[in-house]
């Protein structure tokens, strides 16, 4: 079957975006609206060469995982909310590392809003959202490519974050524990974000309530470290009580009224 030229447009940009995409990042390349990428993306769906996911699309027949597109489309509206308390959080003309989360990918899109930020990030996605906006610095660290994160991990990654002076580092995770901490189910992921965690003058992990209570393997950055943590609701016993012990001030995202 014959594609128009916008869509031989978009499964060219997914090619070489590594084979999936979120709809924000294919309209910036194609320089079109979302509502359009949208369009040829169903369009493309019904011909069998893509695979549509809320908020995103990746090619049909290759072997990239959706999972992230899952997990960046669950609890949406939270992850806009706790984005818009990062974001007030941030000032500008920050040195910031981003790690490669969904919900981090929330934050990215609304970091749009300050003004001369250093970028430092193992993310494609971030690195897409945040370079050439508003006098911005993007630094995509190197490192093996994890394709159902989108991201980078590995010995480069952490050398090449270390050349950095960070004012803060704003990491996701996969589960909070009230005795163990903030885990991760990647083992690289949870070192690079210890690691990191270390240098950082302050350190910021925001995570949907969903993670509490949740288990992973992988201890991430230690309790003390952790400045802030922003939620999209007030944590109970024990968390609440575990935060308080560790010198975390917790940050609460409300919908507005």
């Amino acid at each position: 079957m014959s594609h128009s030229h916008r869509e031989l447009e978009l499964l060219d940009v997914l090619k070489r975006l590594g084979g999936s995409a979120r709809n924000s990042d294919l309209a910036k390349a194609l320089d079109v609206s979302e509502e359009t990428v949208r369009r040829t993306v169903k369009t493309l769906s019904q011909t069998s060469d893509v695979e549509r996911v809320r908020g995103g699309a990746y090619l049909a027949g290759t072997q990239n995982d959706p999972s992230f597109f899952r997990r960046i489309s669950q609890r949406t509206d939270e992850k806009r909310l706790i984005a818009s308390v990062v974001c007030d959080v941030v000032e500008d003309g920050m040195t910031l590392y981003l790690d490669v989360g969904s919900t981090t990918a929330y934050v990215a899109e609304d970091l749009r809003l300050r003004k001369n930020l250093t970028v430092v990030t193992n993310s494609i996605g971030v690195a897409q959202t945040l370079v050439s906006v508003n006098g911005n610095r993007v630094h995509l660290l190197g490192g093996e490519m994890q394709e159902d994160d989108r991201g980078t991990f590995g010995h480069d990654t952490y050398t090449q974050v270390q050349r950095f002076a960070l004012d803060m580092a704003i990491f996701s995770l996969d589960a909070v524990s009230a005795s163990k901490g903030f885990l991760y189910r990647s083992s690289v992921e949870s070192q690079l974000s210890a690691a990191i965690a270390e240098s950082a003058d302050q350190v910021l992990i925001a995570f949907d309530h969903g993670k509490l209570g949740e288990t992973a393997p992988y201890v991430g950055p230690a309790a003390g470290s952790v400045d802030y943590v922003v939620t999209d609701r007030a944590p109970e016993e024990p968390f609440a009580s575990a935060f308080a012990e560790w010198g975390i001030q917790t940050l609460i995202a409300l919908r507005k009224s």
